[in-house]
């Protein structure tokens, strides 16, 4: 009987968590820190996960994708900063997440911010048509400047 309660407690939580996608940070702050540490590039990506549809096609046609997987393996960590409709955040993540769209002038999704390894935003990018490749390209463009 004592494990019941517990059992339910973890399950109320569970149902509540932050879960970003596989492979993706789902907190800005250690996002951006694995990126120093790793001396790589932090790709931040504000999303409507589940209700934006360019969020979607943007998850479906590049980030979701094998080439882009390996790319993002080598050079970058991922950060989501979603804003679900359907599944509730915990009240201290949305503020979180509200204050970072405001303090980086998100006004619409996809919106996928670069950060250097030092945490500098260096470019912005949103959903690009052509897949992968012509996601990366971008990309590669933003980081050359």
């Amino acid at each position: 009987m004592k494990i019941l309660p517990v059992a339910f407690a973890a399950l109320a939580f569970a149902t509540t968590a932050v879960l970003a996608k596989t492979g993706w940070e789902d907190d800005f702050d250690k996002g951006l820190a694995r990126a120093k540490t790793e001396k790589k590039v932090a790709l931040v990506d504000f999303t409507g996960s589940d209700w934006c549809g360019w969020c979607i096609k943007l998850d479906k046609e590049i980030f979701s994708q094998a080439k882009f997987k390996d790319y993002a393996k080598e050079k970058l960590v991922l950060v989501e900063v979603d804003f679900p409709r359907s599944k509730p955040l915990p009240k201290a993540t949305q503020e979180k997440h509200d204050t970072l769209a405001k303090k980086y002038k998100v006004e619409g999704f996809p919106t996928v911010l670069v950060f250097n390894a030092e945490g500098k935003q260096v470019g912005e990018l949103g959903y690009t048509e052509g897949g992968p490749d012509a996601f990366i390209a971008q990309l590669e463009k933003v980081l050359k400047k």
